[in-house]
This record gives structure tokens, C-alpha cells and sequence, in this order.
């Protein structure tokens, strides 16, 4: 499984730049850059209840399935990189982040 550092703060389940849903989906299957990929399973944190939901326990390490098929990390749709950033400092939808560890094959 990759390290993950995550800088999407906005998401529900980041929790200090690590994520806390326990695996993630990657994005793109046409990607040609890392802007053209994100994170399927961003959730913007909210106000009120959603915002309280418990969330799991943030790890360093997480499972990421990747529909980014000309990744050179993409292995059988399982990502085989040894770290990875997911990016989206401000973002409010999945279509604001982006793998920054995508690299075409």
C-alpha cells in the first residue's frame, strides 16, 4: 500500500494530511497529466452533523484503486507506487483534486 500524504484539508476524511476512509479511488482513465486526474472519493466537509460523522482513524498508509490507466503506477487498476500525493488545498468537488504522483507511462 502507498504512503499518502493528502493536502485536499476540506475533505471529510482528512485528518492532518492523511486520509481516514481507509482506500480510495483515483480517477482519470484518459489522464495524460495530473490535473487531469482526482480523487473519486473526496467529500467536502460540511457544517452541522456530516461535519461530527466519525470518520475512521487516519493512517499513513492506504489502499487506492486507480482508473488512471496510462499511469506508470497503475497496476491492474491497483496503484504500486511506494508514496503519493493527492492534491487540493481549497477544493469543494473531486474535479479540484488531482493525483500530483501521476506519471505517464
Amino acid at each position: 500500500m502507498p504512503l499518502l500524504s493528502c493536502t485536499a484539508r476540506t475533505c471529510l476524511y482528512n485528518k492532518n494530511e492523511y486520509c481516514s476512509k481507509g482506500d480510495i479511488q483515483v480517477d482519470g482513465p484518459n489522464a495524460q497529466r495530473p490535473d487531469e486526474t482526482c480523487c473519486k472519493s473526496f467529500v467536502e466537509k460540511k457544517e452541522g452533523a456530516m461535519n461530527s460523522m466519525e470518520t475512521g482513524t487516519a493512517t499513513q498508509t492506504i489502499q487506492v484503486a486507480c482508473k488512471a490507466c496510462e499511469c506508470t503506477y497503475n497496476d491492474q487498476e491497483k496503484c504500486d507506487a511506494a508514496k503519493i500525493t493527492i492534491a487540493g488545498t481549497n477544493a469543494c468537488r473531486c474535479d479540484e483534486t488531482m493525483c500530483g504522483s501521476f506519471y505517464k507511462k
